[in-house]
C-alpha cells in the first residue's frame, strides 16, 4: 500500500464530503496545508496520524475534501500553526498587527507626517483586502481620506470617504458619522458649501430621526456644520448648531471632538464680535490639541488666533500667530490650508504697510492653485476648487491695487472674487466685496453700476443663508425643550 492509500471510517475523512451545512470544499485550505507540510518536512502518513489518514490528506490537498473544524485542529496543531491560520489564511494575530499598524498611522498623522501616515494606511488596507478582514478596510479608508484631505487631494478624499459610507451601509448610522463629516469637509474645500451643507443636515436629521442618541457622532457634525453656515453667512444657523453641540459635549468620550467643537464655536464668537469670548475658547482648544499631540489641528488654533488678534488690531501679535501656524501646516504640507493661512496673513500685511510682501503672498497662492497638467483632479481643475480663500485673495489684490491708485487692476481682481464668491455662495463675504466694488465704481464716475453692485450686496446681506439652504435640521432629543438663546457663551453672559 502506498503512501496515498489508507482506511475510510475517521472523521471527516470520507470523499468530498464536508461537515453538516458547509458547501463544498476549499481548495485554498488544501494548498495551505500542503504548502506548510512541505516547508516541515513532513509526510502525508506523518501529518494525519491518528486523527486521519494519508489518503484523505492527499485528498485534502488536492482540493477534493471540506475537513471538520476537528480535523483542521489536529492538521493546525500539527504543521504548528493556529486553527484561524489554516482554515482562512490569516497569519496569527493578524487583527492583532493591523490595529497596532493603524493606531500607528493615526500617530504619524497627528504628528504632521502625512505621507508616511498615507503609506501606513494603504499597507494595512491591502493586507485587510487580501486576508479578507472587512472590519479593518473602513478604519484605513478613513484614514487615507484625511490623508487625501491634508494634501488638497480631494477628488480621492471623497473617494475614499465614499468607500467607508458603502462599508458601513448596513451598520447603526453613527458608525457613519466621520465619513461624511470626511466628505462635507471635501466639497467645503472645494468649495460647494451648500452640497457640503446639506451632507450634514442630512446626516443630523437621520440620527435624531432613528432616536440614536450617540453624543460623539452628533458632536462631529454639528461642529463640523457650523463652518460651512458661517461661510454662507447664516450666522443664526451656526450659532445654533454651535449652541447643541456645547450641551453634547460634557458626554462626549473623545477629547479631540470637544476640542474641534471649541475651536468651531470660536468662528461664531468671532462673527458676533465677543473676541476676547472667541480667543478664551480658542486657548481651550489649543489645549486640549496640544496635550494631544495634534499639531495640524494646534495650528488651525495659533491661525484662528491670528485672525482674532487681528480683528483686535493687535497686528504685531496677529502675524505671529499666523507665522507659527503657517511654519506648523508647511511641516504637513497641507497645502489648502495654507492658502487659507495666506490669505490672513497677507490682510495683516497690508495693514502693517508691507504692501509687497502681501501682494508676493497673494499672487504665489494663486499660482499655485492653478491647474495641473499631471493631475487633471488636482487643484485648479475646477474653478470652485478653494473659491472661498481664492475669492478672498482676489479681494486683498483689489484693495493693494486701489492703495497704489490702480483702479483699472482692482476692478479686475474684485471681478474675479465676485465669480468665484458667487460660485461658492459665500454670502458675508460676497457682501462685503459688493461695498467694495461699488465704491470703487462710484468713485471712478459709474454711478449706475454702482447702484446695481451694492444691490447685489444687500440682496446677499439681507438674507444670508436663507435663499440657499432648507429647514434647519430638528434639534437631538435631548434638546427639543432646549431654548435658543442667540448663540454659545451665554452661560459667560449670565
Amino acid at each position: 500500500m502506498t503512501e496515498e492509500t489508507g482506511t475510510t471510517g475517521e472523521a471527516g475523512t470520507t470523499g468530498t464530503t464536508g461537515e453538516a451545512g458547509t458547501t463544498g470544499p476549499d481548495d485554498a485550505v488544501g494548498q495551505r496545508v500542503q504548502r506548510l507540510r512541505r516547508a516541515r518536512g513532513l509526510t502525508q502518513r506523518a501529518l494525519a496520524e491518528p486523527v486521519c489518514t494519508a489518503a484523505y490528506v492527499s485528498t485534502l490537498e488536492a482540493g477534493r475534501a471540506n475537513p471538520s473544524e476537528a480535523v483542521l485542529r489536529h492538521l493546525a496543531e500539527r504543521l504548528g500553526v493556529g486553527y484561524d491560520e489554516l482554515a482562512t489564511g490569516r497569519p496569527a494575530h493578524l487583527a492583532t498587527e493591523l490595529n497596532l499598524a493603524l493606531t500607528e498611522a493615526q500617530g504619524a498623522l497627528a504628528t504632521g507626517d502625512v505621507e508616511e501616515a498615507a503609506d501606513r494606511f494603504a499597507d494595512v488596507l491591502e493586507r485587510a483586502a487580501r486576508h479578507d478582514l472587512p472590519a479593518v478596510r473602513p478604519a484605513a479608508l478613513l484614514g487615507l481620506g484625511e490623508c487625501a484631505l491634508e494634501s488638497g487631494r480631494l477628488a480621492d478624499a471623497r473617494r475614499h470617504f465614499e468607500a467607508v459610507e458603502q462599508l458601513r451601509g448596513d451598520q447603526p448610522l453613527p458608525r457613519r458619522a466621520a465619513a461624511v463629516r470626511g466628505r462635507a469637509v471635501a466639497h467645503l474645500l472645494a468649495g460647494e458649501l451648500r452640497y457640503a451643507c446639506y451632507l450634514l443636515e442630512t446626516e443630523i436629521d437621520r440620527l435624531n430621526a432613528a432616536g440614536l442618541h450617540d453624543p460623539d457622532a452628533l458632536l462631529l457634525l454639528y461642529s463640523a456644520v457650523i463652518g460651512p453656515y458661517m461661510d454662507m453667512g447664516a450666522h443664526a444657523r451656526a450659532a445654533q448648531a454651535a449652541e447643541l453641540a456645547l450641551a453634547l459635549a460634557p458626554t462626549a468620550t473623545d477629547p479631540a471632538l470637544v476640542a474641534h467643537l471649541h475651536r468651531s464655536v470660536a468662528r461664531t464668537l468671532i462673527a458676533e464680535g465677543r473676541t476676547a469670548e472667541a480667543d478664551a475658547s480658542l486657548a481651550k482648544a489649543q489645549e486640549l490639541y496640544r496635550r494631544l499631540r495634534l499639531t495640524g489641528d494646534l495650528a488651525k488654533c495659533h491661525w484662528m488666533r491670528g485672525y482674532v488678534h487681528a480683528q483686535a488690531d493687535d497686528l504685531d501679535r496677529a502675524e505671529q500667530s499666523l507665522r507659527t501656524a503657517r511654519d506648523l501646516l508647511a511641516s504637513r504640507r497641507a497645502e489648502l490650508l495654507i492658502h487659507q493661512v495666506d490669505v490672513e496673513l497677507a490682510d495683516v500685511l497690508r495693514r502693517r504697510g508691507s504692501h509687497r510682501a502681501a501682494e508676493d503672498l497673494l499672487t504665489g497662492l494663486l499660482a499655485r492653485t492653478g491647474p495641473d497638467p499631471a493631475d487633471p483632479a488636482g487643484p485648479g481643475a475646477a474653478p470652485e476648487l478653494g473659491a472661498v480663500h481664492a475669492g478672498a485673495a482676489h479681494r486683498l489684490l483689489g484693495l493693494l491695487a486701489e492703495d497704489r491708485d490702480d483702479p483699472a487692476a482692482a476692478e479686475e481682481h474684485y471681478v474675479r472674487a465676485l465669480s468665484l464668491l458667487e460660485r461658492a455662495g459665500a454670502a458675508g463675504d460676497l457682501a462685503d466685496l459688493c461695498r467694495l466694488f461699488g465704491d470703487l465704481l462710484r468713485r471712478t464716475g459709474r454711478t449706475e453700476l454702482a447702484l446695481d453692485v451694492y444691490r447685489t450686496g444687500l440682496g446677499h446681506r439681507a438674507a444670508p443663508g436663507t435663499t440657499t439652504l432648507g429647514p434647519a435640521p430638528a434639534a437631538p432629543p435631548f434638546a427639543a425643550g432646549l431654548p435658543f438663546t442667540g448663540g454659545p457663551g451665554a452661560e459667560n453672559r449670565a
